[in-house]
């Protein structure tokens, strides 16, 4: 049985923090994606999420450096605290990109792929939760895996069809360049979430 004393229990309970920090800003950027507009209350909202990320992200690396024994490979927690941070910076991006393009309501097919990437996001806090037992959760573990690879499959689909939509229906070439920006953006980190499911299959897999 994989067994924790309290203190290593720390590092799986900040994990679990990050990615809650991690759904609730995805659920936000859903919502800000169903707005007419962005406003620069939502661009510092998300800010705010990325600075709580930072900051999970910091006690994880300070705890790693003053703990003997960690539950798990130093590399691993190392590896898996920083491609969390890396999520809440991507949708920060996002909305930044929409209030400094000063875009207007998102088509259905951009709403959609982000809709992705939430329910990507909950999979991997669903994934992260199972951690401190990873022998015997192993199978939920690799269970949320796949359903991000299958979710990021989806969105390269997704993605592929709204880039054709915008060229063959949006007249103005600016509005092109702003939203092919965009939904690049919104794909990289579909993307990001499959490479965190790559690292959490390896992580399983290295002390199966």
């Amino acid at each position: 049985m994989f067994k924790l004393s309290p203190k290593e229990d720390k590092f799986f309970a900040l994990f679990s923090e990050s990615t809650e920090i991690i759904t609730k800003s995805l659920k936000r950027l859903y919502g800000i994606m169903q707005q007419d507009c962005v406003s620069t209350e939502d661009a510092a909202q998300m800010h705010r999420f990325e600075n709580e990320a930072d900051n999970v992200t910091t006690q994880i690396l300070e705890r790693l450096n003053c703990t003997f024994i960690t539950p798990l490979d130093r590399e691993d927690i190392y590896k898996l605290a920083q491609v969390l941070d890396d999520i809440v910076d991507y949708a920060e991006g996002t909305v930044e990109r929409m209030l400094l393009y000063r875009t207007g309501k998102p088509s259905l097919g951009a709403l959609e792929l982000v809709h992705l990437v939430e329910l990507a996001a909950q999979q991997i806090q669903s994934a992260f939760s199972f951690l401190g037992n990873l022998h015997s959760k192993k199978s939920n573990i690799l269970a949320a895996a796949e359903e991000i690879y299958h979710l990021e499959s989806a969105g390269d689909k997704l993605y592929r069809e709204e880039v054709a939509r915008l060229f063959e229906y949006e007249k103005d070439p600016i509005e092109i360049i702003k939203w092919k920006e965009i939904l690049e953006h919104i794909e990289s980190t579909l993307d990001h979430c499959e490479s965190i499911a790559d690292l959490l299959k390896s992580v399983v897999l290295k002390y199966d």
